[in-house]
């Protein structure tokens, strides 16, 4: 009885029916919350992941912490190799720190925050006219889940996306709720970004302009994602186990959090540090640090609360001589954007 009608129900689920019903109200998953709705929609359902929520003890807490990195004077000598050899040793075990002492302002990172929350909590209809998919030649990337249609399972999240370097997205294309912080933000962070390619260079014992030389960071691709409260967070995720694409990801939590990396086999959270940023290594600095960094696997859980991941900022760069095959970033993008974020790398499609 129980296979019969666990068919039955299978038979009757027309996802591609309701994918398209939801992806036609261009309201996101925001328009759910703000219906009221008690119960998520079948096509968030997730199926267990076969990782265990990690359930440390508080004497296994450190040996499980994400590694936070004073970047606080880096001009002298002895610290700077300090910091160098931790960010290498988190770039190779972890593939995940955190940093604090980075030198954007407060009032810039506060910005950016409160801006895209604006911008999700615009009027519904003003949103609707940027709403937009499969046309990447719009210069602000708006929806739910760029993956809609070939992911397994819908992602509780919506995003906006814009690039910021090499050429910055114009400034009457980005909405004015967040125009300005975007904008302040991503200078902020070319600079930083800067400074980060400097350490990992010294970490893999090269010149520290070895990967600026090369254009690692010489684009900015920044996402503003927002979670909205979940009725049933236990059912569905913000975004799929996945590891990042680029370069190196930063970001910039909120005081929710959700964020959590695959360790030795368990989901690690990520716990949010005032002021610190959360910074990733990507598939392409694993390819060109001959995989001595790791990208690693992370998700992000839901809440009962509102989230805004709202600045989660890739590094890129126009050619990437890999350890196997040649392959351009656009190539790359396009691969991964295809195959969605299925829980499976996308190093292998470049690697002999």
């Amino acid at each position: 009885m129980v296979a019969t009608y666990a068919n039955e129900v299978a038979t009757n689920y027309d996802r591609k029916s309701e994918l398209k019903a939801f992806d036609d109200t261009k309201e996101g998953v925001k328009g759910l919350v703000d219906a009221g709705i008690t119960e998520i929609p079948r096509i968030f359902h997730h199926p267990p992941d076969q990782y265990n929520i990690n359930n440390t003890s508080d004497s296994e807490e450190t040996q499980f912490s994400i590694p936070v990195i004073d970047l606080e004077g880096l001009s002298n000598i002895t610290k700077r190799k300090e910091v160098v050899s931790k960010v290498g040793e988190a770039s190779e075990t972890w593939g995940f720190f955190q940093i604090s002492n980075h030198g954007i302002p407060a009032g810039v990172l506060e910005d950016i925050k409160n801006g895209v929350r604006g911008f999700y909590e615009q009027d519904t209809e003003v949103k609707k006219q940027l709403y937009i998919r499969d046309d990447f030649s719009s210069p602000l990337q708006y929806n739910s889940n760029f993956d809609l249609y070939s992911a397994l399972a819908t992602n509780w999240r919506d995003t906006f996306m814009c690039y910021m370097a090499p050429t910055p997205t114009k400034p009457e294309d980005l909405p004015q709720v967040c125009r300005d912080g975007i904008a302040e933000y991503s200078k902020e962070l070319m600079k930083l970004g800067k400074i980060l390619f400097e350490l990992l260079s010294e970490a893999l014992g090269l010149e520290p302009s070895h990967l600026n030389d090369i254009d690692c960071g010489e684009g900015l691709l920044v996402l503003g994602h927002y979670y909205p409260a979940c009725p049933q967070p236990e059912l569905t995720l913000g975004t799929s186990k996945h590891a990042d694409g680029g370069f190196l990801t930063v970001l910039l939590q909120d005081h929710i959090g959700g964020l959590q990396v695959l360790h030795q086999n368990k989901w690690i959270d990520v716990p949010t540090v005032n002021g610190a940023l959360v910074v990733n290594i990507g598939d392409l600095l694993q390819l060109i640090s001959n995989d001595r960094f790791k990208s690693v696997e992370h998700r992000e859980c839901c809440h009962q609360q509102s989230s805004t991941d709202r600045s989660r900022s890739y590094y890129q760069k126009t050619i990437l001589q890999s350890t196997g095959k040649l392959t351009t970033v656009r190539d790359y993008v396009a691969y991964r954007n295809q195959k969605g974020l299925d829980g499976n790398s996308g190093l292998s499609h470049v690697k002999l």
